[in-house]
């Protein structure tokens, strides 16, 4: 057991957990924050990916250990209180989403994206939410929707 202490979403957290638990675990089943999802359970699909310090990352392959003393920051800590964040704003928008299911895991990813590629081209869109399945699009609206979101966080 070890006590694991990191912010997540802005607050300070601290909870005596497992050694091989896993950070989806402590976001999901101690924290409740259940936006973070479980697709897959072998890193394939991206529905449980989190910024830890600003990168995204599966959380269903990260050991809670390897976030200690880290910032994390899920799909409930990307809204600014009732304001959207511009990429789930364009989400909404531009239709780029349908069952929802792996749409945490994509904005989470995107927005790390566009963090770093202010101004993406789509198949830089594209080749960036390669780590994310979507069984229900054929990812041109999420690709709109980013795109959008590129726009208006430009400015």
């Amino acid at each position: 057991m070890s006590i694991i202490k990191m912010t997540v979403n802005g607050k300070s957290v601290s909870a005596d957990v497992e050694d091989r638990t896993l950070l989806v675990q402590l976001l999901r089943e101690n924290l409740n924050l259940t936006g973070t999802h479980v697709g897959c359970d072998t890193s394939q699909c991206g529905a449980c990916i989190v910024h830890i310090d600003g990168r995204a990352v599966k959380s269903c392959t990260t050991l809670v250990g390897q976030a200690n003393g880290a910032n994390v920051t899920t799909i409930e800590g990307i809204s600014r209180g009732d304001e959207l964040h511009p990429m789930q704003a364009a989400f909404r928008d531009n239709h780029g989403l349908q069952c929802g299911y792996c749409t945490p895991g994509i904005l989470i990813t995107m927005t790390a994206f566009l963090d770093e590629h202010a101004a993406p081209s789509e198949d830089e869109v594209r080749e960036a939410l390669s780590g994310n399945l979507c069984r229900c699009t054929g990812y041109q609206n999420i690709v709109d929707a980013v795109l959008a979101a590129a726009d208006k966080m430009r400015g």
